[in-house]
């Protein structure tokens, strides 16, 4: 049964990130962390290390997922070259310092960071304006040196902290830079790229310092048997989601982003 949901909600993973951003933290995240918890006890290594786990297996699952839905939507000619870069690279850099710093935080920190991060920005989506509708015929603009190099770094530091691409971030600062839902959601996967290759290497590195034996099926922090197991299960979801690509109501697709957010929230909050 932990074989089968793990592949299930890895399709759900694939199916998120081609058409929504969400190169898997915010599934794999609180899966592996409910599963973890309800299958080793307290005491054990691998129970007290859970979120840590869950953060830098989900890293791990992300880089597959968001390079193949990057292809996907290349060849389906949603991403623009503007957005891409530099606020990739600042993404990156922003993305060594948060895997580093959650290497020496709580499992519970990170837990309430992660639930605080996706309260502020349900609340933000709904309340600010220019993310569930805008107006019509809106001519994007260009971000601002700010937003490309401090809002890079920014976004890069919190979703590698708490194992997420950053899409929760990057999607609401295009959206509200005038593109379409699809666009927006489009390029978060390219923009995850980074944050998952440099959370993964960094937790790779650092885990070795923390002194935790976690078993043979463990790199690091990484749970191998986990990301094969999502890693096969969201390469079919992918598949299915890219007959979806592009036909979406944008206004629906809006909201359906918001209620994926409310989903996972209550997941992580619920003890």
């Amino acid at each position: 049964m932990f074989y089968l949901l793990l592949t299930l909600f890895g399709c759900l993973t694939g199916i998120s990130a081609v058409l929504f951003g969400f190169g898997g933290g915010f599934v794999i995240v609180p899966l592996l962390y409910r599963m973890l918890t309800a299958t080793h006890a307290a005491a054990d290594p691998i129970a007290q290390s859970a979120m840590h786990i869950a953060v830098a297996t989900s890293t791990c699952v992300m880089i597959v997922n968001a390079l193949i839905a990057t292809r996907k939507h290349q060849r389906a000619g949603n991403l623009i070259r503007d957005y891409l870069w530099p606020l990739g690279g600042f993404i990156g850099l922003g993305a060594v310092v948060g895997a580093i710093a959650a290497m020496w935080v709580s499992g519970e920190v990170i837990r309430y960071a992660f639930i605080a991060y996706l309260g502020v920005t349900i609340v933000d989506c709904l309340l600010r304006r220019g993310f569930l509708t805008q107006p019509h015929a809106t001519i994007p603009r260009r971000l601002t040196t700010t937003e490309t190099s401090a809002g890079g770094v920014g976004i890069g530091a919190i979703a590698t902290f708490l194992g997420v691409g950053g899409s929760v971030m990057t999607v609401p600062l295009l959206r509200r830079c005038g593109l379409s839902m699809s666009q927006a959601t489009s390029m978060a996967n390219p923009l995850s790229v980074p944050v998952a290759l440099a959370g993964t290497l960094t937790c790779m590195a650092l885990a070795g310092f923390t002194g935790a034996d976690l078993g043979v099926w463990y790199i690091g922090y990484v749970d191998v048997l986990a990301f094969a197991l999502l890693t096969v299960g969201s390469l079919l979801g992918i598949r299915l989601a890219a007959r979806w690509l592009g036909r979406i109501p944008d206004g629906v697709h809006a909201w359906v982003y918001i209620g994926l957010l409310v989903i996972v929230l209550l997941s992580i909050s619920l003890k």
